[in-house]
């Protein structure tokens, strides 16, 4: 275990060296560190599915996706807030010298909250769009990283938070299978007030 913990800070270490480097890339990780971009291109990429498809099958396919998506990363937030009230990692600017391009978050470090959303909605998404999903995948990936690079979380926990929204949201994406006729109905019944 202490050799894993060894290699995750080295990793850590060299991806935040490059902080201070080139002005560009310093400027490029705090947007994609954000709180907001990744969250809203996800969001968007959701939507999109929701809203576009124009074939009555396909639609209905991507509006399960939708679902399958915003369920499946609600419920891999919770696996992580009931992971980190059980385990509690100091994050890498608290444990080491590093420079810092994000604020100072409080929570704990394992496993990372953002990587569990943004790959839970990537997991939705690949359901029923292969493309649209590894896209999202990528966006998730960068997210993740970005969060390395700036110094508040270590390579471990972007992994952790990773696999916990996929296998949550394909557990959800499982469960919701039998149900698919009820969710056909609903659909319909939102058809008919212009929401599907």
């Amino acid at each position: 275990m202490e050799a894993f913990s060894k290699a995750d800070t080295q990793v850590l270490l060299w991806f935040n060296g490059w902080v201070g480097r080139f002005d560009w890339l310093d400027s490029a990780v705090r947007y994609l560190a954000s709180d907001y971009l990744v969250p809203v291109l996800l969001s968007l990429i959701v939507l999109g599915m929701w809203l576009a498809p124009r074939e009555l099958e396909q639609r209905a396919r991507h509006q399960r996706a939708a679902v399958v998506a915003l369920a499946g990363m609600g419920f891999a937030a919770l696996a992580v807030y009931s992971l980190n009230a059980a385990v509690f990692r100091e994050r890498p600017f608290q444990e080491h010298v590093i420079k810092l391009l994000f604020y100072e978050p409080t929570d704990s470090s394992f496993p990372l909250h953002i990587a569990a959303v943004g790959f839970g909605f990537a997991t939705g998404i690949w359901t029923a769009n292969r493309q649209l999903g590894a896209l999202a995948a990528g966006l998730a990936g960068v997210w993740g990283l970005s969060r390395v690079i700036a110094g508040v979380s270590y390579p471990s926990d972007v992994l952790a938070g990773a696999a916990i929204g996929i296998v949550v949201t394909l557990a959800f994406a499982l469960v919701m299978r039998p149900l698919d006729p009820l969710f056909l109905r609903v659909l319909q019944a939102a058809r008919w007030f212009h929401l599907a």
